[in-house]
């Protein structure tokens, strides 16, 4: 690191090294809540029911009966707040530790239910200091712009903060292709109703390919203390399929793909491509859920959030369960 990126390093404002911490979801103690806003009056509680499937530009899922008439294809606003709110309940500024602003992209049926697909369009928060919001723009800026890496522009990089402030989990998705196998992360899915499931690729990439050409993969939640294999599996996203032996696999396989699953996995679902469609750089799939079956309930499913809202807890005095890499 050089000289004067060690300087920015130094006056940041954040806690902790790593940009995304892990952590165990089940006993993470998550105090903001996501809430679908309108001049200043709650109109719903959008904290468990939104998927958040795209970072460039920032893309959210939310099911269209959480949007109230009238708005189905109007932008809408998200704050996040540490108040508890009931719908038709006034907040203040003050109440919102952030906001994003989006607009709609697409109303995907999923079964018997709709979907509406929403892409950010602008975002703040006061996570950190306006000061430390500075540096870390000033950084961005200056040493993420490098071949390989997708940059993303200073208010789009605060949408992405923003949204990691809510924990996401990090499963493992397995592909198969004959005898030839490929295994990595994603935390850009999560299911939309007991029928279907929505996740995203970068659509140049080896993983997406492989997904396209299989139709059908398997999703798995895995434990939290396989981290740092989960995190070094990354890499696998612009890789070739390669056999079983260079993969953690079990020694299970699913009950109708017969594709292995993970070592660590503590449930998985097995997916059918049914739609897709390109927005930014992702590839956004819209699976049938033909099974899914749990391996063990150990409250202990890996997922992440950001340096800036895991500083911001530390700054309140709230507790993490980190898991530092």
């Amino acid at each position: 690191m050089n000289f004067f990126r060690r300087i920015l390093t130094h006056f940041n404002g954040l806690k902790f090294r790593q940009e995304y911490l892990c952590l165990a979801k089940e006993s993470f103690q998550s105090t903001l809540h996501v809430y679908m806003v309108n001049n200043n009056r709650i109109l719903n509680d959008l904290t468990r029911s939104h998927q958040f499937i795209g970072y460039c530009p920032l893309i959210l899922s939310i099911p269209a009966s959480e949007i109230p008439d009238g708005l189905n294809n109007s932008p809408i606003e998200l704050i996040f707040s540490e108040q508890l709110f009931q719908q038709n309940e006034v907040f203040e500024k003050k109440d919102a530790i952030a906001l994003l602003k989006l607009k709609i992209i697409n109303n995907q049926s999923a079964g018997k239910s709709n979907i509406i697909l929403y892409e950010g369009v602008s975002g703040n928060y006061k996570l950190l200091s306006a000061f430390s919001k500075f540096i870390i723009g000033l950084d961005n800026n200056l040493y993420n712009k490098k071949p390989g890496n997708v940059f993303l522009h200073n208010n789009l990089y605060k949408q992405v903060q923003i949204a990691y402030s809510i924990p996401r989990i990090i499963s493992l998705v397995s592909v198969k292709n004959g005898e030839l196998y490929n295994l990595f992360p994603t935390d850009l899915h999560g299911p939309l109703n007991d029928q279907y499931y929505i996740s995203s690729l970068r659509h140049e990439g080896k993983a997406c390919q492989q997904v396209e050409t299989a139709r059908k993969i398997i999703i798995s939640t895995v434990h939290c203390q396989s981290y740092k294999i989960v995190y070094g599996l990354g890499k696998n996203h612009m890789q070739d399929l390669k056999p079983s032996k260079n993969f953690p696999f079990g020694s299970r396989v699913s009950k109708n793909f017969q594709i292995p699953i993970p070592d660590t996995a503590l449930s998985y679902h097995e997916l059918e491509i049914e739609d897709s469609f390109i927005h930014g750089i992702h590839k956004i799939f819209l699976y049938k859920i033909i099974a899914e079956e749990v391996i063990s309930s150990e409250p202990a499913t890996l997922a992440h959030i950001h340096n800036a809202c895991a500083t911001w807890r530390h700054n309140k005095g709230l507790s993490g369960n980190y898991l530092l890499r």
